[in-house]
């Protein structure tokens, strides 16, 4: 199996927030409610954005549902379900 891209995702997140928001990155847990995170929803669009050039897919465009991850380790298992075979 792949690494995990956790730590891919921790370091865009922080790029993100010191572009948006500024000051000390905070600590994003597994049970870190991500509309509790501290980046706002252009904030996200910024940070998926951001992941997608980085990673080079957008696992939101290619799910054919709708779905909204409610914590941090939703989000990062959303992206590695989603991660392109190598």
């Amino acid at each position: 199996m792949a690494d995990s891209l956790e730590p891919e995702i921790a370091r865009v997140f922080a790029q993100v927030w010191a572009t948006e928001v500024g000051g000390d990155v905070p600590k994003l847990t597994p049970d870190t409610v991500l509309l509790e995170s501290g980046l706002d929803s252009l904030g996200f669009a910024i940070f998926v954005s951001e992941l997608e050039n980085e990673l080079g897919f957008d696992p939101f465009t290619l799910s054919t549902d709708a779905y909204y991850p409610q914590t941090y380790a939703e989000f990062v298992s959303f992206y590695e379900k989603y991660r392109p075979a190598a």
